[in-house]
């Protein structure tokens, strides 16, 4: 689960780094998909689709794309050290309480003290409590990255329950398909061929086409061994990275409530991880 999200950080990194957020993305997806490709339809072929295992498959495609856009539109238009903890952040918010609610998981206190903290956190970044705050997130960018945030949490639940359908490298080829039905309509020829004309971006790229899928396939593979609302926040282990990433690597405004945010949604999501069943 660590290892899986500092991955995730890294290549939202270098996709804010990027010029082009859609054709990056497009680009670091499609050796994966080429890829899994048999795989998919390897394991379509021997098992078929059930009706209940079709439908989450469906919106976990659906989900994924809706995912691909977001984040992409979030990254476009937000400050990394901003937006980056506020979408791991509400998606860790958002997934114990899915995991009550339907998995009939449990948190301890330390477990909703975590919660309330993350909640804080995503109040100081956005801005939102305050309309003096001439550094508050735009209000179209916090609406882009809620929409991360409830994709993940929605695609994360999707796949626990499409765990007993299918294999996790299947899983990831849906989930590879859709991010990039997601970015499709965004991308033209010519953004793709600018985008090799960059300094160094087939190495950039060629690290992005291993972190992006193998991220997720960690998460898929540890969703097999433990329990939701246990595994879910630890793989948020990214966000305070992801956070001095935007600061200190990609030269973003240097404030002090982004670093403290940042610290206090991480400490909300070790009280979960840690002491929070």
């Amino acid at each position: 689960m660590l290892a899986s999200g500092i991955a995730h950080a890294i290549w939202n990194m270098l996709t804010k780094r990027s010029g082009n957020k859609q054709a990056f993305l497009l680009l670091i997806l499609l050796p994966s998909i080429m890829l899994l490709l048999p795989v998919l339809i390897g394991e379509l072929i021997r098992n078929g689709i059930s009706g209940q295992g079709g439908l989450l498959l469906a919106l976990s495609l659906m989900v994924q794309a809706g995912y691909g856009c977001f984040l992409s539109k979030s990254l476009e238009q937000g400050d990394m050290s901003q937006v980056y903890p506020m979408m791991r952040g509400l998606s860790a918010f958002l997934l114990p309480f899915i995991g009550i609610v339907f998995l009939h998981e449990t948190l301890t206190a330390w477990g909703w003290i975590g919660l309330l903290c993350i909640a804080a956190g995503f109040f100081m970044t956005s801005g939102i409590a305050s309309r003096m705050n001439r550094q508050a997130v735009p209000f179209r960018v916090v609406l882009y990255t809620a929409g991360v945030g409830l994709c993940t949490m929605s695609y994360v639940l999707i796949d626990k329950l499409n765990l007993q359908y299918y294999t996790p490298l299947m899983l990831l080829e849906v989930s590879n398909i859709g991010f990039a039905l997601g970015l499709i309509p965004f991308v033209r020829m010519g953004e793709l061929r600018k985008l090799f004309r960059g300094k160094d971006v087939l190495g950039i790229m060629a690290l992005g086409s291993v972190l992006s899928p193998g991220s997720y396939l960690l998460f898929l593979l540890a969703m097999n061994l433990s329990s939701l609302a246990y595994i879910a926040p630890l793989r948020e282990f990214g966000t305070v990275f992801g956070a001095f990433a935007g600061i200190y690597l990609l030269n973003e405004r240097k404030e002090a409530v982004r670093l403290v945010s940042a610290g206090v949604i991480f400490a909300g999501i070790l009280l979960i991880g840690i002491w929070g069943r």
